[in-house]
């Protein structure tokens, strides 16, 4: 793996070249369970994107939505990315492959647990929405 052999350099991962792909995120904070850090509740399943690496030095992170149940892994299509504004830690928002869409209302919805501490704009394909 990279991470054990220095002389190995990962590229920083572009969060808007996933929009409209399939995606397998690894979930490492499940729905329901609190953050290690701060003191909140996942509303939804919260993982990252393995083999990728963000501007704050980890793995791509993403949320699911659009499943219930608390899962270990998914593969589903990333239709937007939450770009923050005033942080350096984008998230994809992946859904199940025959979902048919979501809105930026119910994304931020799903997201505001974590997201309310952050100013950011939802990126998708044919838009860009503040919140």
């Amino acid at each position: 793996m990279t991470e054990n052999n220095p002389a190995v350099k990962k590229l920083v991962t572009k969060p808007e070249s996933f929009l409209g792909k399939t995606v397998e995120v690894k979930i490492d904070r499940a729905k329901g369970t609190k953050h290690p850090k701060h003191d909140f509740y996942y509303d939804s399943n919260y993982g990252f994107i393995p083999n990728t690496l963000s501007p704050d030095g980890e793995e791509l992170d993403a949320y699911v939505l659009g499943v219930d149940e608390v899962i270990e892994g998914f593969e589903g299509k990333c239709v937007a990315v939450i770009h923050r504004t005033n942080d350096n830690d984008d998230k994809l928002v992946v859904t199940p492959k025959e979902m048919k869409n979501i809105s930026d209302e119910e994304i931020r919805k799903q997201t505001n647990f974590q997201e309310r501490f952050f100013e950011s704009i939802i990126i998708r394909e044919d838009k860009q929405v503040l919140i």
